[in-house]
């Protein structure tokens, strides 16, 4: 009998570290709670070049980390913020992507990330302008910078050309040509306000 409980629990703690061992990749959806700030609460995706974002921390590098790793740089880069020495950041993967979805794959998809209300890849179907993709992804965040929107494309060579969005001249009436239509792939960026936005 002692020796059937032992062996459980050697298989509960095996599944435990091997929980805590896996990799974050491109497309994984991470709940990240931050026990001293309820607020800075929130579901990130890992965008595709492996980075998310977070407030107060700004893009992080995600790809390749364990969750508990990710947890140490979060806590690192928070805790000028806090007075508190015990900052708990918990990181938890919400989702993975399944490894085989070719079906999905053939999808047409951009990707919000950044300060909206909802992160993630979007199916676009039809030809979607930068305004209609982040109405999709919910709307901007409380802490978006409007003024900064980025719209990252990769060629197929391998070089990135990033545009650059005005929200603010938009609603103005005055950036309507930075409203561009999207392509497959693109990345869209919604960066955190900074001091002076």
């Amino acid at each position: 009998m002692d020796m059937r409980i032992l062996l459980v629990l050697l298989c509960f703690g095996w599944l435990i570290s091997a929980a805590d061992a896996q990799t974050l990749k491109s497309g994984d959806t991470l709940s990240i709670t931050v026990l001293q700030d309820p607020k800075l609460d929130r579901t990130v995706v890992v965008d595709p070049l492996g980075e998310i974002a977070f407030p107060l921390a700004g893009h992080i590098r995600a790809r390749g980390l364990t969750p508990v790793a990710l947890e140490n740089i979060l806590k690192a880069k928070l805790k000028p913020n806090y007075k508190d020495d015990t900052l708990d950041v918990t990181v938890a993967i919400a989702n993975a992507p399944k490894e085989e979805v070719p079906e999905e794959d053939l999808k047409p998809k951009v990707f919000v990330t950044g300060e909206v209300l909802r992160p993630g890849s979007y199916v676009v179907r039809q030809p979607t302008t930068l305004m209609q993709a982040i109405a999709l992804a919910g709307g901007f965040g409380p802490y978006a910078s409007k003024k900064r929107i980025q719209v990252r494309r990769r060629a197929p060579g391998g070089d990135e050309t990033i545009f650059v969005f005005n929200y603010r001249a938009y609603e103005a009436g005055a950036d309507l040509e930075g409203n561009i239509t999207l392509r497959r792939g693109d990345v869209i960026v919604v960066p955190e306000r900074g001091l002076f936005d």
